[in-house]
């Protein structure tokens, strides 16, 4: 893989679509770009413009379907745990909320989707998702970069990177869940 034109487009693409992973064809980009010795920036750059313009689309789809779209991609259990967990949390904590739901598998798609559904104001949610894009597709477009730099081999700073990715993410998840769980105890403990 090379950072090029065609790979920039794919991985556009591939960050434009919901639920294809982005995170493997972003590692792979900050991989490429470490052991090509070219910026890394247009790798984040592009990644966060197909994110973007697909949670766009995706809060346009939530404000017209609603909850029966919701509803429909709740079978995944990926999906109806990040829903789940931002539902509780959006009531609570707003819209920033979404920043912190890029971390969650699926949550950027239920996010975005959410927040249409909610009909959270437009400019908001452009911002609040702007934010969130540009810090995720900078964490994981550096994690590959980094791997990049750190393993001259590179189908295994890929695999390393892929590893480090799927750790993080997984302690993240753990953290949230964990986090939520206590919160829930709690409330039930006090009767709140």
């Amino acid at each position: 893989m090379d950072v090029s034109t065609t790979t920039l487009l794919v991985l556009f693409a591939v960050s434009l679509v919901p639920l294809v992973p982005t995170e493997v064809a972003l590692v792979g980009m900050g991989v490429a770009a470490a052991q090509q010795d070219v910026s890394v920036l247009p790798v984040i750059a592009v990644a966060a413009a197909g994110c973007l313009l697909s949670d766009q689309v995706l809060y346009l789809v939530g404000r017209y379907g609603g909850m029966s779209l919701l509803d429909r991609v709740g079978h995944r259990p990926a999906m109806r745990s990040a829903w789940q967990w931002l539902t509780g949390r959006s009531e609570v904590y707003g819209q920033p909320i979404l920043v912190v739901a890029r971390w969650l598998p699926g949550g950027g798609t239920v996010g975005a989707l959410l927040a249409g559904t909610l009909r959270w104001s437009l400019p908001s949610f452009v911002s609040v998702s702007a934010l969130g894009v540009a810090l995720w597709c900078t964490y994981v477009a550096m994690v590959g970069y980094l791997g990049g730099q750190l393993v001259t081999d590179t189908t295994l700073s890929l695999l390393l990177s892929l590893a480090v990715a799927v750790v993080l993410g997984s302690a993240i998840s753990l953290v949230m869940r964990t986090w939520t769980r206590t919160r829930a105890r709690a409330h039930r403990a006090f009767g709140q």
